[in-house]
């Protein structure tokens, strides 16, 4: 048996890095896995790939940031396979700038996917997850926990997510279901590649956050989702748990 045999669990962001070794995780522990990810044909990877493996899966192309995108994705979700026991919000993207020549752009898409996308994602399937008394897990980020240096918009985006997950954990914790986040430090991505410092920046401003073991491996960070997602975290609720080598000690 499983920890997650019989149960649904949506992972955006499972076209890659640690989305897709979530949703690996999740399959292989039994869960039935709904595959999100702009990229189509790389979701549809991650869901063949459970398949072939002896699970249950489906991609879908959903862009997070996006009402009518969302809504529709979570529908054919819950027409496909009757309901939610576990969301996992992993899609994110990332920019590094001088704050003072942050374009407008990318601010709007940085809080348009790891904040309003969380929120978009989480109100859709709310309704489902609660009545199966389900969980949540945000991913949030070191960055969102201390400052760093050529990413606010980022930082501001990650915060957010830090909020938001607290107040629906604590809006619906009569309900039984869970609502908590992971904030990853460095992980070894491709994401990773657009933290360097924009041109005349200063490396030495990023060492704070460099842990000293190195980066994180996505499949260290899966598997922190899939213990908050099961049932031995049935306590656990409102947390938001570092995974960055000690940089947020």
């Amino acid at each position: 048996m499983g920890r997650f045999d019989g149960k649904v669990a949506i992972v955006t962001g499972a076209g890659s890095g640690i989305g897709r070794a979530t949703a690996t995780r999740l399959g292989s522990e039994g869960a039935t896995v709904a595959c999100l990810d702009l990229n189509a044909e790389a979701a549809e990877e991650t869901a063949s790939k459970l398949t072939a493996d002896g699970g249950t899966a489906r991609a879908w192309r959903v862009d997070v940031s996006d009402e009518a995108s969302v809504d529709a994705a979570v529908g054919e979700v819950l027409e496909a396979f009757g309901g939610i026991d576990v969301l996992c919000n992993i899609a994110g993207v990332g920019r590094s700038h001088h704050s003072h020549e942050l374009p407008k752009g990318d601010w709007d898409l940085m809080i348009g996917v790891n904040l309003t996308g969380t929120y978009l994602m989480c109100r859709a399937a709310l309704p489902s997850l609660i009545e199966r008394r389900g969980a949540i897990i945000n991913t949030a980020s070191s960055a969102g926990l201390i400052g760093q240096p050529y990413t606010a918009a980022y930082c501001a985006s990650k915060g957010g997510v830090v909020l938001y997950t607290k107040a629906l954990a604590v809006e619906y914790d009569h309900t039984g279901l869970r609502v908590n986040a992971i904030a990853p430090g460095m992980t070894d991505t491709r994401i990773i590649d657009n933290f360097a410092p924009p041109e005349g920046g200063e490396f030495k401003k990023l060492v704070s956050i460099i842990p000293a073991r190195g980066p994180c491996a996505p499949e260290e960070i899966a598997g922190l989702f899939a213990y908050i997602a099961s049932d031995e975290a049935r306590n656990m609720t409102g947390s938001i748990v570092p995974l960055d080598g000690g940089i947020t000690a």
